[in-house]
């Protein structure tokens, strides 16, 4: 019997290269291996719908659990892989036993920044969302009246500071930046955003850093600010940034650059060895290029189902993202990477607003906040490898479907 295809890795990549491969006629022995003890599970609602109550862990499922019976994919959970040979072809299991594989891939996604222990990172009441996990022990801390700080202004943070704003939390922002979400917006965005929490009762504290957090029996009690401030609080969520994890092909001697290398088909640096999603670190228009999203682990993942089979061509995605915080959704097209100038369009809609990016005169990319169409349009103009002008785009009387159909 030929050696299976080993996907290690439990989340969105994970899940979609699986339906992939079998979608495209693969009917070998194929193993999925996941550290977590539920099947994959998308991640984006973690921090919002399902903190907030509205979602239950079925619902969170990518697929039920029969469907892995029914393609029969071999699927491990709980379980931890240590290393990987490739010269031998084999993967080394935490149970101490040993799995060969024909192909193998890498959907190791990735991990929250903490905070180190001695500025008070593991105290209890010190929280971070990126897995279920980390979900379950936030809900029943959500408490009315209680006083809590998110440590980091993007989009985790603020959408964390949104459910636990509307369900009755004191919660304060700090941003050691000049301004929250500067890393992936423009101040036009930074500063809706910043108005919108600033209206639902959210204290938003820019270029503010934190020295540390403390506590008192190993409980959270407080955090000390650099410029001598202090604060009481009952809860911090810590939203700092994310990590890739690439220590298992570190180890597989795999190239490394922010992420796992690949190329244009997710191929590694080792024969048959694949990448994808928030770990892959992939060739775009001229730049290595890793994305942390829901969108590119699906791609991604089934990208690099295809090259497993044969596919050559190359992963050239039009990246898009949302955010949902109180009754806002957020849509996002392309990547704002490198822009010189951004335009605002105001929506038709109270407090709808487009934020258009440009560098030079080439769009590279769209913030659409509650305003669908605009995000429709740019990323019809992206996709299409177009342009609309930014006199067009900030107008808001002009007709961006005609602009198109031109």
């Amino acid at each position: 019997m030929a050696d299976p295809i080993v996907i290690i890795g439990g989340g969105q990549a994970a899940a979609s290269l699986a339906a992939k491969l079998r979608a495209l006629g693969y009917d070998g022995a194929l193993v999925l291996i996941g550290e977590e003890p539920v099947l994959p599970y998308q991640r984006p609602p973690l921090s919002k719908k399902y903190v907030a109550g509205e979602l239950t862990v079925d619902r969170l499922l990518i697929r039920p659990p029969a469907w892995y019976d029914e393609q029969n994919i071999d699927v491990r959970l709980s379980m931890a892989v240590l290393d990987v040979n490739p010269r031998e072809r084999t993967v080394m299991l935490a149970d101490g036993s040993t799995l060969r594989y024909s192909k193998l891939a890498l959907t190791t996604g990735s991990r929250p920044r903490c905070l180190p222990v001695e500025r008070g990172g593991e105290l209890a009441g010190v929280l971070t969302i990126r897995n279920l996990a980390d979900a379950d022990g936030l809900v029943p801390a959500i408490v009315p009246g209680r006083k809590l700080l998110i440590v980091g202004g993007g989009y985790i943070g603020l959408e964390a500071a949104s459910v636990a704003a509307a369900k009755g939390l004191q919660v304060t922002v700090i941003e050691v930046a000049e301004r929250i979400l500067q890393r992936v917006a423009a101040p036009l965005t930074s500063d809706y955003f910043r108005e919108l929490h600033r209206r639902h009762g959210v204290m938003v504290c820019e270029s503010t850093e934190l020295l540390e957090l403390a506590g008192e029996n190993g409980r959270l009690t407080g955090a000390r600010l650099k410029d001598g401030g202090t604060m009481e609080i009952d809860l911090a969520i810590v939203g700092i940034g994310i990590l890739p994890n690439d220590e298992l092909a570190r180890r597989a001697g795999l190239g490394i650059d922010n992420g796992i290398v690949v190329d244009g088909q997710c191929r590694c640096s080792a024969p048959d060895i694949f990448a994808a999603g928030d770990c892959a670190s992939f060739p775009w228009r001229g730049q290595r290029t890793r994305l942390e999203s829901v969108q590119n682990a699906i791609d991604q993942g089934e990208h690099a189902a295809g090259a497993m089979l044969g596919n050559v061509s190359d992963y050239d995605p039009t990246p898009w993202f949302w955010s949902d915080q109180y009754d806002v959704k957020l849509q996002i097209a392309g990547l704002n990477r490198g822009y010189t100038e951004a335009v605002a369009r105001p929506g038709k809609r109270e407090h709808s607003q487009s934020v258009w990016y440009y560098r030079g005169d080439d769009l590279l990319a769209v913030d659409a906040m509650n305003d669908a169409l605009a995000y429709v349009f740019g990323k019809k103009a992206l996709d299409a490898r177009r342009t609309i002008p930014r006199e067009v785009a900030s107008d808001p009387a002009a007709d961006l479907k005609a602009w198109l159909n031109r």
